[in-house]
């Protein structure tokens, strides 16, 4: 008897325990984080913890020089591209992987690695690394506590992915290869019967492209729509940058007169600066 009610005890001694620790709840040492960031046609997501200084030495306690490190705190940092890119050169396909880092006082070396689950760098093999490459970090006069990863300078084919801590920046230059399949896909949608004009004008007025075809395809696009600011402003610029000063000129004049018909503010602004240029 002495030893079922000793038993029982215990039991529910257990049980309280269990159900105390699920209803307390507390914040992370390391908090979580998830990033996006749309680039080129596709995404980048970035998912890490982020560790805190709190006075210890980041070179020796956190991230030390020399070691593989997981970049971040808890499981390995992941990253998933949704399309090709290239990180400092160095081609990577569409996929998930493992962001480690070998931090250095002069230098860096960057390792994406296959095997995205597993919790720190405990388990971490050479041998399914994808690639690897060197970088030299940036002092910064500010010190950060938190160590963040973001990203800066995004243009539609370039960025960068910055890793921030302590005093000091890592920043790894990022393509992709938007053009070649923007005007591929530009060539394939004009083979159909709802040609993307408009659009298709303005990558290519943007870009340096064949500016007697963004021409053709705008004023197709403001025929079919003669009342809307912004087709004409756009026409304007073409118009413009082709050489045609009157030809702009009237086009932003239409445009401003378009946009106080609906009064949209915005296009009167920028159809008056396309004229202003047009007739200096």
């Amino acid at each position: 008897m002495k030893k079922i009610l000793f038993l029982l005890t215990m039991a529910l001694s257990i049980l309280f325990s269990e159900n105390s620790s699920a209803q307390l709840k507390m914040p992370q040492s390391s908090s979580s984080q998830t990033i996006i960031q749309e680039f080129g046609l596709g995404r980048v997501t970035v998912k890490y913890s982020r560790p805190n200084i709190k006075g210890r030495s980041v070179e020796k306690d956190l991230a030390p020089f020399g070691e593989v490190w997981r970049t971040g705190a808890n499981d390995a940092t992941v990253i998933t591209f949704t399309d090709a890119v290239t990180l400092e050169g160095n081609p990577v396909a569409a996929g998930e992987y493992a962001l480690f880092t070998i931090p250095g006082k002069d230098e860096w070396t960057i390792i994406l690695n296959k095997e995205t689950k597993q919790w720190g760098s405990y388990q971490y093999k050479q041998t399914e690394d994808v690639i690897r490459f060197k970088v030299k970090p940036i002092k910064l006069n500010e010190k950060s506590e938190t160590f963040s990863i973001q990203f800066s300078n995004v243009m539609p084919s370039i960025a960068n992915l910055d890793l921030v801590w302590d005093n000091f920046k890592i920043s790894v230059k990022m393509t992709t290869d938007v053009d070649a399949k923007v005007m591929a896909s530009i060539d394939e949608a004009m083979k159909t019967d709802k040609k993307p004009y408009y659009p298709a004008a303005v990558y290519y007025f943007e870009n340096g492209k064949d500016l007697k075809s963004a021409l053709e395809w705008i004023s197709i696009a403001e025929a079919g729509d003669p009342k809307a600011p912004w087709f004409k402003y756009q026409k304007a610029r073409i118009q413009l940058k082709s050489g045609d000063k009157t030809g702009a000129a009237e086009t932003a004049k239409a445009g401003i007169e378009a946009a106080k018909a609906v009064n949209n503010v915005e296009y009167i602004r920028l159809n008056q600066k396309i004229l202003t240029e047009a007739t200096r």
